[in-house]
């Protein structure tokens, strides 16, 4: 049904900015709660941030906040996710995700996109 495809990934400097992009294709993107998750080689995948359908609420993990933005365009079919002042430990593939509910969990997401990897040099 909904298709996600992430871009903006690559590799920066640490201190360095990225802005990733989510398109979503399928569906209707302004119903759909939307997240970013990250997973480094050997963890777990871990929550980053999530936006419910208007934009107006936008919960993150503790270890991204200050730092990382999240938004969205509901007339482009996107999300993305501003990460400013990058760190080594930033390291991982970053995929966005789409739900019918607002939650920091994974399981509560339907739809996931592959995935952008964001490597960040000491």
């Amino acid at each position: 049904q909904v298709q996600l495809v992430e871009s903006g990934g690559g590799l920066v400097q640490a201190g360095g900015s990225l802005r990733l992009s989510c398109l979503a294709s399928g569906g209707t993107f302004s119903t759909y709660a939307m997240g970013w998750f990250r997973q480094a080689p050997g963890k777990e995948r871990e929550f980053v941030a999530s936006i419910n359908p208007s934009g107006g609420h936008t919960p993150s993990a503790d270890s991204v906040k200050g730092r990382f933005t999240i938004s969205r365009d509901n007339g482009k079919n996107t999300v993305y996710l501003q990460m400013v002042n990058l760190k080594p430990e930033d390291t991982a593939v970053y995929s966005c995700a789409a739900g019918e509910y607002l939650s920091v969990n994974s399981k509560n997401y339907n739809y996931w996109g592959q995935g952008t990897q964001v490597t960040v040099s000491s």
